[in-house]
């Protein structure tokens, strides 16, 4: 069985990769970027931390699951990795997201920011996703 952690991801990231207009400014969407993702690219979104705490409350198991979603850009602007954050963002807040084995109360997006990266040639994004997850399996 998997955990609420990987079908969180593979929820999000279904989400993420099935809207064409975010798919038209970023090249792929990784739960680990290969070696090299720049090869031929110039924009992505890896899966960064996760973490989770109980959130559970007389015999209800729940959690509530930070998920970090890394932007990363080799665009000229900063404003270009601006722009793929802000559409994160929207697409998440936007989409009906469920999960296969465990119920998704609530997913809130909680963070956002651009940060510089000791790279100068990148921009680094940042998109933190709270959720809360009933883990009573089906």
């Amino acid at each position: 069985m998997a955990s609420p952690t990987s079908e969180l991801w593979d929820a999000v990231r279904g989400v993420l990769i099935g809207n064409t207009a975010l798919m038209s400014i970023i090249d792929a969407v990784y739960d680990k970027a290969p070696k090299d993702p720049w090869k031929g690219k110039n924009a992505h979104i890896a899966r960064g931390p996760v973490y989770g705490s109980d959130d559970g409350a007389e015999c209800i198991a729940s959690s509530e699951i930070t998920l970090q979603l890394d932007v990363w850009s080799r665009k000229p602007s900063r404003l270009a990795c601006d722009d793929i954050v802000f559409a994160v963002k929207q697409i998440v807040e936007a989409a009906t997201i469920e999960l296969p084995s465990f119920g998704l109360v609530e997913i809130n997006v909680v963070l956002w920011r651009v940060i510089d990266d000791p790279d100068p040639l990148q921009q680094h994004g940042v998109i933190q996703l709270a959720a809360m997850i009933d883990e009573e399996v089906d």
